[in-house]
């Protein structure tokens, strides 16, 4: 089947025929291809939206005859990034005879168990309840797709009409109706009605296409995406401007940075009322052209059409009522103001929620927006992780998308809120949330660590990341921090890791670190303070130089980079933790240490006071103490080594014998000790301690606390 539109404008086309031929006649190989180049562009489906099938020829490892095997997308997966083990594999007829037994759309809930019994391959995933909806279909190769073009015409008032013009019958309209088997059903009845049609839309939802074969599907996918797609630019500001046109004027692209990162940790505290969440900010072209439009304060409380995306988003935003040049330096009364709104929010949905349950329905979720708007400024979104807000943004960036489209040739409709709401405390949705892993102890949490471009700072952060944070890496030195980001985000992704320079003792650098920290994530929960020198040298030796460096990264970069963190967590409201690296040499009188341990000396009484002073909002500030870590240590370099080898009559080699050796346990300290020690603070299980400290040196009788 060769394109019979040649270029594509509005999707890419991606198909790679080299590709494709390695994966000759392996019908299930290239149904991962096709769903995955798909999954590529957000313009046609958004993440872990919409559904991909192939029906292929199998053996029955019981009867050994030939039987039909439909593979499709499991639940809760994602086309973009499906490999084989998120498939589903159900016999055809199985699933089909279904019908036999299916007895009417009030019982639709219990058909989804009978799934299971459909199943040919002991390894699927569990099936979708997009299931039936493939299943009732013939042909072999069928997308199921949310492209914003095509949504646009499902959920405009106009859209069976427009349907049947745009593509000359060629696309059956089915109405909304909830996904299920019931649906399943309909679709089989359009297509008898409707015979030799291409595909199918559905109301306020999102289309169906098939083919032949992968490709066939593929390149059917996108002709009709790129038919809705060119029919919407012809559309746009021909008989009004795009969304009435602009109301508000945005802030040029800095000030926008400068207010957001200010206003976040504040936003992220209200909307973490009852859960924490972690943010995420975008202020694209779109976002902007949208929430400073007239027409933001009609279709904004409307709320969204597509069930996946006010799963993600909740049926409508929160939006802010605030001019964007606010002062935003009087935290008091502007979370006063805002939570006014937030609490209004809070109500609405409760509202919402008491107006439309059932007696069987879950228990009201969280009442807190997960969309807010700041008109002239951007979209904050805020959920359980920052993958999760990542997503929620792109979905409401989708919801503009689709009501941009749907205002242009027609006029925009969301589902009702029976119908919303039905989707939303769905059963089997609750279900899925139920099935969910539980969350690791760092899960929500948002930590910032001085000097993690290696050695001890690399370590926590590897070890905060493992055990489900998001981390904000910091460092003097710009190639190895790119070089410790890569590598933790090929290990954990990019939505976890963000890396910045920081230079502790200079001002500007710490307010770009923290403007970073809040446009990326939100805020912070855990500051980790671990960037240090060493000098080492007699007493008669030291400079002023020697003081000054060491005063001026060890105890004021302690402070300032404190000072700022403890102004984002007093913003948020959260409570948060504060640890300080600091050292054995803070208790222990060594030879040639004259300045870096009193440096030492002065973070430990330090961190003390703060903690007696930060307790009142929560705020807990506790030290781990290491000592001889040699591992991955740039503390080593610049002839530290060498002059603690000569205060102890040894060679550097010797080193690390030689400490081992002076302790308890005789046994050498590692960079994930002090990670494992670090996270015993801030895991949960010491959440009634502060101003203490903690030693990890092995056992060095010396450094006891007295």
């Amino acid at each position: 089947m060769k394109p019979s539109i040649i270029s594509f404008n509005h999707v890419s086309y991606l198909w790679d025929d080299k590709k494709a031929s390695l994966m000759e006649g392996k019908e299930v190989d290239l149904l991962l291809y096709r769903s995955n180049i798909l999954g590529a562009d957000l313009r046609i489906t958004n993440y872990g939206g919409g559904n991909t099938s192939c029906k292929t020829i199998e053996l029955d490892p019981l009867t050994k005859e030939s039987v039909e095997v439909m593979w499709i997308k499991g639940s809760g997966g994602d086309i973009g990034t499906m490999t084989r083990t998120g498939l589903a594999g159900l016999y055809t007829e199985k699933l089909r005879s279904l019908e036999g037994i299916y007895r009417g759309i009030e019982f639709e809930d219990e058909m989804v168990e009978l799934f299971n019994h459909c199943i040919f391959d002991l390894n699927s995933k569990a099936p979708s309840i997009d299931t039936p909806l493939h299943g009732f279909l013939p042909f072999k190769h069928i997308d199921h797709l949310h492209p914003d073009a095509a949504i646009a015409i499902a959920a405009s008032k106009d859209g069976e009409k427009i349907t049947q013009e745009l593509w000359k019958g060629t696309i059956a309209w089915v109405p909304w109706q909830r996904p299920g088997f019931d649906l399943g059903l309909k679709l089989k009845k359009a297509l008898e009605k409707n015979p030799g049609i291409r595909g199918i839309m559905l109301g306020g939802h999102g289309l169906f296409t098939w083919g032949d074969t992968s490709y066939d599907c593929y390149l059917n996918s996108l002709e009709v995406i790129e038919t809705a797609s060119a029919y919407l630019a012809e559309n746009y500001g021909r008989t009004r401007p795009i969304f009435g046109g602009e109301k508000v004027r945005s802030l040029d692209p800095e000030s926008r940075k400068i207010q957001a990162a200010k206003l976040a940790p504040l936003l992220r505290g209200l909307a973490s009322s009852e859960n924490l969440m972690v943010g995420t900010f975008t202020d694209s072209d779109l976002v902007l052209q949208f929430i400073n439009s007239h027409d933001l304060s009609k279709l904004a409380p409307m709320g969204t059409s597509c069930p996946d995306h006010f799963l993600r988003t909740k049926i409508s935003p929160l939006v802010l009522d605030l001019p964007t040049d606010s002062d935003l330096s009087d935290s008091i009364a502007l979370k006063e103001k805002i939570g006014a709104l937030f609490q209004a929010y809070r109500e609405r949905y409760s509202e919402y929620y008491q107006k439309h349950k059932h007696p069987n329905s879950p228990a009201m979720r969280d009442p807190n927006p997960v969309i807010i708007l700041w008109p002239g400024v951007g979209l904050f979104s805020y959920a359980k992780d920052k993958q999760t807000s990542r997503v929620a943004s792109e979905f409401y960036v989708n919801a503009i998308n689709v009501m941009r489209g749907a205002e242009a040739i027609s006029s925009y409709v969301s589902l009702p809120l029976q119908e919303a709401f039905d989707i939303e405390y769905w059963l089997l949705e609750e279900a899925k949330l139920q099935r969910m892993p539980k969350e690791k102890p760092l899960s929500r949490k948002i930590a910032l660590i001085t000097g993690s471009a290696g050695g001890i700072g690399k370590s926590i952060a590897e070890k905060f990341l493992q055990e489900g944070a998001c981390v904000v890496l910091t460092d003097i030195d710009q190639a190895r921090l790119e070089a410790t980001k890569i590598e933790l985000e090929k290990k954990f992704g990019q939505d976890v890791v963000f890396g910045i320079r920081l230079d502790v003792t200079n001002s500007v650098s710490l307010s770009d670190a923290i403007q970073g920290t809040c446009l990326k994530f939100g805020g912070v929960d855990i500051l980790v303070n671990n960037a240090g020198i060493s000098i080492s040298r007699k007493f008669e030796e030291h400079t002023q130089q020697d003081w000054d460096r060491l005063n001026d990264i060890l105890v004021m970069g302690q402070f300032h980079v404190s000072t700022s963190g403890v102004e984002l967590m007093r913003k948020q409201g959260l409570g948060g933790e504060i640890i300080n690296i600091v050292s054995k040499n803070a208790l222990v009188a060594g030879p040639k240490n004259l300045a870096y341990g009193t440096a030492k000396a002065a973070q430990l009484h330090m961190s003390r006071l703060m903690a007696a002073e930060l307790a009142e909002d929560k705020i807990r500030v506790n030290v781990v103490n290491p000592d001889a870590v040699i591992e991955n240590s740039n503390i080593w370099e610049g002839g530290w080594a060498e002059n603690r080898a000569k205060a102890y009559g040894i060679e550097v080699k010797d080193l690390p014998q030689y400490y081992a050796n002076r302790t308890l346990l005789k046994e050498s300290v590692k960079v994930s000790d002090i990670a494992d020690a670090v996270f015993a603070f801030v895991s949960g299980l010491l959440n009634k301690s502060t101003g203490n400290m903690l030693n990890v040196d092995s056992g060095l009788p010396a450094a006891f606390p007295r």
